[in-house]
């Protein structure tokens, strides 16, 4: 019998992207505060790389809990029929986008190197077409393993996910803060390890194993939500101040800029690891057990909708809405970066509105942008 459907995936989707836009638009705005003359303002930036720091790690969160959720563990699992599906939703629209950003960019800067086949090789095995198509190459990994993740969710328990969460930020402080892959002579091995974050599924195998277990054991986590909902709300709001404490914390007495604060207050860092945790649980809890506003519902359900297209494409909206700030002499201040975020979210969201809608008359082109087939 198929399971019903869950809203909250889809709401989570949406509110990751805003927050991966978020964490883009930040970077934009620290890229206009560096030098000596400009100071960058470090409540904004904390506002778009520090709160929003779980949209990446809580996508994977999401997919696994999905993959899970659709899957019979008292059957056998059939690796080929799973890579085939993974690979029309996932492998054919990155391998679309990342010629797309490569041809793209080679016209706007005038550059036709990149257009080199083996550099082209090389942007598609580490993702480097665009800077936001790293996550599709780890997810590419996540699936081609997915018989090890299938066999660890059955293994796992309570003690194990512990022990699985110190493990997770044991290794990533390691391979974050203590390890110098540029110390590596051989230039090709060192092009691998410097990319390590872009295909090392290691840095966020806890969450995507917590949304396989939770999946799994869909009952006994409901049961758990409305049992502790409202320390499921304290947590959150605990792992939030510790992340954003430990942002101040470099800011005002290690004495960082904000850009060296966000690249050491990142996702991957201890406070940002349990910030994942306790924002995924959150999201869960407040979208499948607290009544929402009737006319919130169908925003989150709009984005969560598109929310793939828009992940996708709003660099696109960035960098022209970038040009566009640059005609008009409008310097990023505080309040033209909220607008710049504003806008980019909203020219991105209209522009899935419109692909999606040609796509169902011309299904090739949703097959290949965001891999939805007619049904």
């Amino acid at each position: 019998m198929k399971k019903p459907r869950l809203q909250a995936i889809e709401f989570i989707r949406g509110i990751s992207m805003l927050g991966v836009v978020g964490i883009h638009v930040g970077a934009v705005y620290l890229g206009q505060h560096m030098s000596p003359d400009t100071v960058a303002n470090q409540h904004l930036v904390a506002l778009f790389e520090i709160f929003t720091r779980f949209s990446v790690p809580i996508f994977f969160f999401i997919s696994a809990f999905g993959l899970f959720y659709n899957l019979d563990l008292s059957k056998p699992f059939v690796y080929k029929d799973f890579l085939r599906r993974r690979y029309k939703a996932v492998v054919i629209p990155y391998v679309v986008w990342s010629l797309f950003y490569i041809i793209h960019y080679c016209i706007l800067w005038k550059d036709p190197g990149p257009l080199n086949p083996i550099t082209i090789l090389y942007d598609l095995f580490f993702g480097l077409a665009n800077y936001q198509l790293y996550f599709m190459v780890l997810l590419i990994w996540f699936y081609f393993l997915m018989p090890l993740w299938v066999w660890a969710v059955k293994k796992l328990n309570c003690i194990g996910l512990g022990l699985l969460l110190i493990f997770q930020i044991a290794v990533n402080y390691v391979l974050c803060y203590m390890w110098n892959p540029y110390a590596v002579e051989n230039v090709y091995l060192q092009k691998f390890l410097i990319y390590h974050l872009n295909y090392w599924v290691i840095h966020y195998v806890f969450i995507f194993l917590l949304g396989g277990y939770l999946s799994v054991h869909m009952d006994e986590f409901m049961s758990f939500m409305e049992k502790y909902r409202t320390r499921l709300v304290v947590f959150f709001w605990i792992t939030l101040a510790a992340h954003l404490g430990y942002y101040y914390y470099l800011l005002y007495y290690r004495g960082y800029t904000p850009l060296e604060g966000v690249s050491t207050a990142h996702q991957l860092s201890p406070t940002g690891i349990i910030y994942t945790l306790g924002a995924s649980l959150f999201f869960f809890a407040i979208f499948t057990l607290w009544r929402l506003p009737d006319k919130l519902k169908p925003v989150l359900s709009l984005l969560g909708k598109h929310s793939y297209f828009m992940y996708l494409a709003h660099p696109l909206a960035l960098t022209y809405l970038g040009f566009l700030f640059d005609d008009m002499g409008i310097l990023m201040t505080v309040p033209a970066t909220v607008i710049y975020y504003i806008m980019a979210v909203m020219l991105t969201l209209i522009a899935a509105v419109i692909m999606r809608k040609i796509g169902e008359k011309y299904p090739l082109i949703n097959k290949a942008t965001i891999g939805v087939y007619p049904r």
